[in-house]
């Protein structure tokens, strides 16, 4: 039982960290554009929280939205 938990969260992390080195090298930038051009020192910053919450960072890199995008579709000027 152990060795299958002890797996499952090896395959998870390392899915993660796939998802999270292909995120912050081709996806960040379309993500949230206030990320663009942000240096090494941001990016292995947001690397751990990257890897433990991948799931929601590709379903939201695949649907193409970006994180600072306004929910409402209105105008706040």
């Amino acid at each position: 039982m152990s060795e299958t938990i002890l797996l499952a969260v090896g395959i998870y992390c390392l899915a993660g960290i796939v998802i999270s080195l292909l995120f912050l090298v081709f996806g960040i930038a379309r993500a949230d554009h206030a990320a663009k051009g942000a240096g090494l020192v941001f990016r292995l910053t947001i690397l751990p929280g990257l890897i433990f919450l991948w799931p929601i960072i590709l379903g939201r890199w695949l649907s193409g939205r970006q994180i600072n995008q306004d929910i409402h579709g209105g105008d706040n000027s």
